[in-house]
C-alpha cells in the first residue's frame, strides 16, 4: 500500500542498495518501438493518467506522475476507475494495458495524503476501498511493469489479470517500515501468488524481489526484453482482441473464482462456465472452423 517516496519509506542501507541500479533510466513514459500504431492524443481528460489506443482492441493506460515516481492518491485514482470503466463498457475495447514510466510503474501510496488520517475517518469512509475496483473491471487488464512497484503499485499490478515484466521491474511490500502493513490485498493477492513463506518475508522485512526472482516464484507472467514490454502487452492485448469475448470473459471469471472457491466448487462453476458457451453463436463458429481447417470470425455473440 505505502511507498510513496522510495528514500523516506525504506532504511538507509536498502535506499542505496536500490536507487543506484536506476539512475540511469529514463523518468519517461514507456515508449512504443511503433510510435505510428499509437493513437498521437490522449483519450479523454485527465491530470493524473493518460489514455490512447496503440492497436486495435486494445486501450493502453499510462500513469502520469513522473515527477512523484507515479506515488498513487485518490485523484489518481478516481480518473484510473474511470478510465477503466469507460474501456469496459465500450465495445471496440477487448483489453487493457496499464503501464507507468520506465522508472517507475508506480512506487507506491502518496504520503502526503494519508500521513494524517485518524482511525475513526479511515474506518467511516472505508479508506483504501475504492483502490479494488479495477478488480471489478470484466474485460482482462494487462500490467507491463518497469522499474518499481512498491507497496500500493505492487498491489495495483497484482489487480491486474496478467503481469509482464521488464528486468528493471522490482515488486515489494515495504509498508513495514513506515509502521503499517499494506491495506489494497499486499498481504492476501501476494500469498496467493508467491505463497506464505516468500510473502511473509516481504511483508516483514520489506525486502524487493526483481522481476526474475518474480516470475520464478509466479508473481509475473514472463521478464521481457529491455525496453520492449508495452510493446509485448500491447501485443498480448491484440491476441485476446481477436478471441471470442464472451469465452475470455468467462475464462477470466473462473480463474478468479479459483481464489475464493474449493477445488469441488471450482470445478463445479467451471463446468457451468464451460456449459454456458455452447448457447453462443462465437462456439458454434469456433468449432466449425477448427473442423473445416480456417480460421473462426467471432461475433462476440
Amino acid at each position: 500500500m505505502i511507498a510513496a517516496t522510495i528514500r523516506s519509506s525504506l532504511r538507509p542501507s536498502v535506499a542505496r542498495s536500490v536507487l543506484p541500479s536506476t539512475r540511469h533510466l529514463s523518468t519517461s513514459l514507456p515508449r512504443l518501438s511503433n510510435p505510428s500504431a499509437a493513437a498521437t492524443a490522449s483519450i479523454g481528460s485527465y491530470e493524473n493518467i493518460l489514455v490512447s489506443q496503440p492497436a486495435s482492441g486494445v486501450t493502453l493506460i499510462t500513469l502520469n506522475r513522473p515527477k512523484a515516481l507515479n506515488a498513487l492518491n485518490s485523484a489518481l485514482f478516481r480518473e484510473l476507475n474511470d478510465a477503466t470503466e469507460a474501456a469496459d463498457a465500450d465495445p471496440s475495447v477487448s483489453a487493457i494495458v496499464l503501464t507507468g514510466s520506465e522508472k517507475a510503474f508506480a512506487a507506491g501510496a502518496d504520503i502526503k495524503e494519508m500521513k494524517d488520517v485518524e482511525y475513526a475517518h479511515a474506518y467511516k469512509t472505508n479508506f483504501l476501498g475504492h483502490w479494488t475496483k479495477l478488480t471489478t473491471i470484466k474485460k482482462p487488464i494487462i500490467a507491463a511493469v518497469s522499474g518499481f512497484a512498491l507497496g500500493g503499485g505492487c498491489e495495483l499490478a497484482m489487480m491486474c489479470d496478467i503481469i509482464l515484466a521488464a528486468p528493471t521491474a522490482q515488486f515489494g511490500q515495504p509498508e513495514i517500515n513506515l509502521g503499517v502493513i499494506p491495506g489494497a490485498g499486499g498481504t492476501q493477492r501476494l500469498t496467493k501468488a508467491v505463497g506464505k513463506s516468500v510473502a511473509m518475508e516481504m511483508n516483514l522485512t520489506g525486502r524487493f524481489i526483481g522481476a526474475d526472482e518474480a516470475a520464478q516464484r509466479g508473481l509475473v507472467s514472463r521478464v521481457v526484453t529491455e525496453g520492449s514490454v508495452v510493446d509485448e502487452a500491447v501485443k498480448v492485448g491484440s491476441i485476446i482482441a481477436k478471441k471470442s469475448q464472451i469465452a475470455i470473459q468467462a475464462a477470466k471469471e473462473g480463474v478468479n473464482a479459483s481464489f475464493e472457491l474449493s477445488l469441488q466448487e471450482g470445478t463445479r462453476f467451471e463446468r457451468r462456465l464451460f456449459h454456458s458457451l455452447f448457447a453462443t453463436k462465437d462456439q458454434k463458429e469456433g468449432m466449425a472452423a477448427f473442423a473445416e481447417k480456417r480460421k473462426p470470425s467471432f461475433k462476440n455473440e
